[in-house]
């Protein structure tokens, strides 16, 4: 009866700690989550799309305002749904806390879209299935099911159940993955699913098979890479079978051709392997050399893997009793685990985990009977095994735990140890049962799916023989057929060529209107500019005069010199715009202040601008918005780094905004208004058209009370 009572304590404590854990988690889950601004635009005219739908996975919505823009609460490696009754839902992962741009096509494209949608419904049932292959086989397995009917063709079909193939492989259906594979190539024959059906083979240990394969390969039809992959295929296979003259033959051959194509990661894996082989030989050296090298080649690579590379030489200095080296490599794994952590997440299934390197650093200790070393890291591992919930890691670290203390002689510690061992092994037991029954669910799902796909296969290949016996009687029709199909083809190389020279006569075109542009923007500018000459000059002294018109005429020579130009230096548009603002603030004084800001880290030579792009708005927020004020005005221009290889310019001011601003136009100039604005509008319209959306223009009010004045953003993409 005690020790009932005792059992029960013992398990509502365990859950009441669970629950404390999940809290904490929940806690961190909570405090990890940033706002992120975004917005909405159709493609082809970046207008902003308002009402859109934006939702996080089980988390935060939202919808876009008039302007297309939406701020929503997320975490990092949350997936966002972005949906619209007028186009196809979008889903965006977040990675960091940058803004969020959109870009959907056009509504008046929808019903388009809709019509590409549907004759290309193989292509997007097989591009879904292996989206979701590491997240749900059973959704990867119904989409692969649902696109075979609208299969066309036995190059679309053998691709379908090689993914399907792809998929088991995956999840370790290596019996399905093999069935799969075979009725691929029964569609058209592969090298490379030839080499995923001998690896299939492999893992479902079907090693004569797999070998058979192999073999059977032609290596003068095999690429580099494919080369490699059999001869390291043949390597494991031999090396499974305990023939290692063989697999030292053909990991060595494997890694001549890696070295000869450069395949960095297959000479670092085949290293590895070789020192592997040797190893089993007893060549101890050898192996050493070997796999000491393949860190060093994986170093090259990533941090991950030269953490994976770490563990297996620290693996081989465990097999080899030298526990001294192989305590230092695995507290340099630790070490190393920690970099890798701040980027990734490591799953309990890798082998780089603390857990683990945690215990074999324990274990390694203990074979030298360092108990009192050995203690520490046990513990560690069994506090970062409960921490990431791997059962496993834990009944082992405490299973070894009790080893050291019964051996150090402090029974009391065993036997608390002991007890917490067998409480580890109950969870563990029950763990097991339900990942059981599970994979219970889980293969007979797949089971039905599987049968409903060879039903498929069936009865296609059924309606191939109708077709084939069809087409045997009907010759004649075949030829008019392949006639059509011949005018067809003569038709659509006439198409291509007029498509070719109507594009040809749009670039044209477009220099034409871009070069009449820009010979409407410099008498534009030039005549604003000398209204403001000729009304400085007016009203101030000949000295200031004189020096106004010094400044202006280094102005005009700018100008000129640019005006031939699609693109210019930023560097060159900034002094023309410090020149011109400089100019107005003469004129201006008692209305308005200014300031240029621009990012010390932007290097500002490595960006491009059409020439004259800024000053129409400069001038519009003077013009129309600062010099209508009461009090004095602010105007400030700056240039930030918004993302890498894209850059922001603001031009914002506090005058009077666009409405009080159009409400004191006359009709005449509401009829006529900003001529330089349009010029712009034109210009970039065509450039974003000849050079790929290099710039974008958004203009919004600057605030929501008073003045409200107006905000341009200029937003300038790196070549």
């Amino acid at each position: 009866m005690k020790n009932l009572r005792l059992i029960i304590t013992v398990v509502l404590s365990l859950v009441f700690q669970q629950m404390i854990v999940a809290q904490q988690e929940l806690s961190r889950s909570i405090d990890d989550s940033f706002s992120v601004n975004g917005f909405v635009l159709e493609t082809n005219n970046y207008n902003p799309i308002s009402d859109v739908n934006v939702q996080v996975n089980g988390g935060a919505y939202t919808s876009t305002s008039l302007s297309g823009r939406f701020k929503i609460s997320v975490r990092k490696g949350d997936e966002i749904m972005i949906s619209h009754k007028d186009f196809q839902t979008i889903y965006y992962m977040v990675t960091s806390n940058d803004d969020i741009r959109i870009e959907v096509q056009s509504i008046s494209e929808a019903s388009q879209s809709k019509k590409k949608a549907k004759e290309n419904t193989f292509k997007i049932a097989i591009d879904s299935a292996q989206f979701y292959k590491k997240i749900s086989a059973e959704k990867s397995i119904q989409f692969i099911a649902d696109g075979i009917p609208k299969s066309n063709s036995v190059t679309q079909n053998a691709e379908a159940f090689q993914v399907l193939g792809d998929v088991y492989m995956y999840w370790k259906q290596y019996d399905l993955a093999v069935t799969n594979y075979r009725i691929s190539l029964n569609n058209v024959i592969s090298n490379d699913v030839k080499l995923k059906l001998a690896k299939a083979y492999y893992n479902n240990k079907n090693h004569q098979e797999s070998l058979a394969i192999y073999n059977g390969l032609k290596l003068k039809d095999l690429t580099g890479i494919q080369k490699v992959l059999s001869y390291e295929g043949l390597g494991d296979v031999y090396s499974k079978i305990k023939d290692e003259s063989k697999a030292t033959k053909a990991y060595k051959e494997g890694l001549k051709v890696a070295q000869e194509n450069s395949i960095q990661s297959k000479i670092t894996d085949l290293n590895s392997k070789l020192g592997e082989v040797y190893n089993t030989e007893g060549k101890k050296k050898k192996a050493e050399v070997l796999l000491e090298n393949s860190v060093v080649l994986a170093a090259q690579e990533n941090k991950t893997r030269e953490v994976e590379q770490k563990v297996k030489f620290a693996d081989f200095q465990n097999n080899n009793k030298s526990y001294d080296e192989e305590i230092e490599i695995r507290k340099e794994i630790i070490n190393d685990i920690d970099t890798i952590e701040k980027d990734s997440i490591i799953s309990n299934e890798s082998s780089i985990t603390k857990q683990k390197q945690n215990y074999k650093i324990g274990n390694a200790y203990f074979l030298q009977k360092e108990y009192k070393e050995a203690i520490p890291y046990l513990e560690k591992s069994i506090v970062e095994a409960d921490k990431k919930e791997d059962l496993i890691v834990k009944k082992d670290a405490i299973k070894k735990l009790t080893d050291v203390y019964v051996e150090s002689g402090n029974f009391s510690e065993a036997k608390k140890t002991f007890d917490e061992y067998v409480k580890t092994v109950d969870q563990l037991y029950i763990k097991k049962e339900q990942e059981i029954s599970q994979a219970a669910r889980f293969n007979k799902s797949i089971a039905e799916k599987q049968n409903r796909i060879a039903t498929l296969e069936t009865d296609r290949k059924l309606t191939l023989s109708q077709v084939a016996l069809s087409e045997e009687k009907n010759k004649t029709q075949q030829l008019i057929i392949y006639s059509l199909i011949g005018g067809l083809f003569l038709f659509a190389v006439a198409a291509y060529l007029m498509y070719k020279y109507i594009k040809q006569q749009k670039l044209a075109n477009n220099l034409l209107a871009l070069k009449s542009l820009r010979s409407q923007m410099n008498p534009h500018f030039i005549f604003n500019a000398l209204n403001s000459v000729n009304s400085f000059i007016a009203t101030n002294d000949e000295r200031t005069a004189n020096k106004y018109l010094s400044d202006f005429s280094k102005l005009m020579r700018a100008v000129l010199e640019n005006s031939e130009e699609d693109f210019i230096p930023l560097q060159k548009e900034i002094e023309l715009i410090e020149l011109y603002t400089k100019l107005e603030h003469f004129r201006f004084k008692d209305k308005f202040e200014y300031t240029i800001d621009v990012d010390k880290t932007i290097d500002i030579e490595a960006y491009q601008i059409p020439p004259m792009l800024l000053q129409p708005y400069i001038e519009n927020a003077v013009w129309h918005g600062l010099r209508y004020k009461d009090d004095m005005g602010l105007l400030h221009i700056s240039i930030i780094k918004k993302q890498k290889g894209i850059i922001a310019i603001t031009i914002a001011d506090n005058g009077i905004g666009r409405k009080k601003s159009k409400s004191l136009k006359t009709e005449n100039q509401q009829k006529h208004n900003s001529k330089g604005l349009g010029n712009i509008k034109k210009r970039v319209s065509i450039l974003n058209q000849m050079y790929k959306d290099k710039v974008d223009v958004l203009i919004d009010d600057n605030g929501t009370e008073g003045d409200v004045g107006t905000k341009v953003v200029v937003t300038i993409k790196k070549d």
